[in-house]
């Protein structure tokens, strides 16, 4: 807080130089970027950790891996115990195929059974034949329907003590599908993944040292650009708006600006007083707006260097 407090009175004693002449420039302020801080997602010994300060990385680069030995011996029982499962599993065609056969028997006697009494039927009007061999043939239809009916309720019961035996067995192994899914994830994890492309600013760690869910293994940022903040006053509000290109000076030798283009890509809606630590009414009504200026870095610019702006 002390050092946003100097760094902004700073900014104001040379807002204030500029109006009397004395700096040729509209504002002043830092160079910031975008940090990020990688943390580790899992808990165990940092095995590798190819990560250096000032290193280049790659979004999507792996640049390390925590222990994950007790994870994966953990996965591959689970899959051990859903194998188990897996072969209990009842072969429902297989341990119906019996009475799948035995219908196609029947029905096939059926058929043959229903031809039979519809000539034997034609031969009894015709008065070729007595009645009683019509009656017989009925009688065969009539214990091949009933022995249908008993292979197809026999095959409907089999089918559904199978169907009970395969869900149970199947909830059982929903859960250890679901624990699978989990260290899968948390395997996956144990991987370190740079997520952004950019300079790696901070290292935090060193290979083989151990490291907890949350703990910072690095801080990177990307430097292609930059964003000077910069402060002006109220007066100057109408000179500038987003998108506009501006010049951005910075320090090159003694006495020399180096030059280059900049654009205000964001202006603070809301006014800011001088420090807190200057308590008079006059000083307080100093009030000034923060701007952020993106300028593309050529490999000078720094964090936290100093920079001018000219509108």
């Amino acid at each position: 807080m002390k050092t946003s407090s100097i760094i902004l009175a700073a900014t104001i004693i040379m807002l204030g130089g500029c109006k009397k002449g004395d700096n040729d420039f509209d504002a002043s302020g830092t160079f910031e970027a975008i940090e990020t801080v990688i943390s580790a997602e899992a808990n165990g010994t940092l095995k590798q950790f190819n990560v250096e300060e000032g290193q280049q990385l790659k979004s999507n680069e792996q640049v390390g891996y925590i222990d994950s030995v007790q994870l994966y011996l953990r996965k591959k029982q689970l899959e051990s115990q859903k194998a188990g499962l897996s072969s209990r599993m009842p072969d429902i065609s297989t341990q119906t195929a019996a009475f799948k056969q035995q219908l196609v028997v029947t029905e096939s006697q059926l058929k043959t059974q229903y031809r039979e009494r519809q000539r034997i039927q034609n031969l009894v009007n015709a008065d070729a034949v007595p009645t009683k061999q019509l009656d017989d043939v009925n009688a065969q239809i009539d214990v091949l329907e009933k022995q249908l009916k008993v292979i197809k309720e026999q095959d409907a019961a089999q089918q559904s003590i199978l169907n009970t035996q395969t869900k149970g067995l199947q909830s059982d192994k929903n859960p250890i599908q679901a624990q699978i899914e989990q260290l899968d994830d948390q395997l996956a994890k144990c991987k370190v993944i740079n997520p952004v492309n950019g300079t790696v600013l901070v290292k935090y760690v060193e290979p083989n040292e151990m490291v907890m869910q949350g703990k910072a293994l690095y801080k990177i940022a990307d430097m292609s650009y930059l964003n000077l903040r910069a402060y002006i006053t109220g007066d100057q509000l109408s000179k500038v708006k987003i998108d506009q290109k501006v010049k951005v000076l910075t320090d090159d030798g003694a006495d020399k600006y180096k030059e280059q283009e900049g654009v205000i890509t964001w202006i603070n809606d809301k006014a800011e007083f001088t420090p807190k630590t200057i308590q008079t009414k006059e000083e307080r009504a100093n009030l000034v707006y923060a701007i952020k200026v993106r300028v593309k870095n050529d490999g000078y610019l720094k964090i936290g260097m100093y920079g001018e702006v000219k509108f």
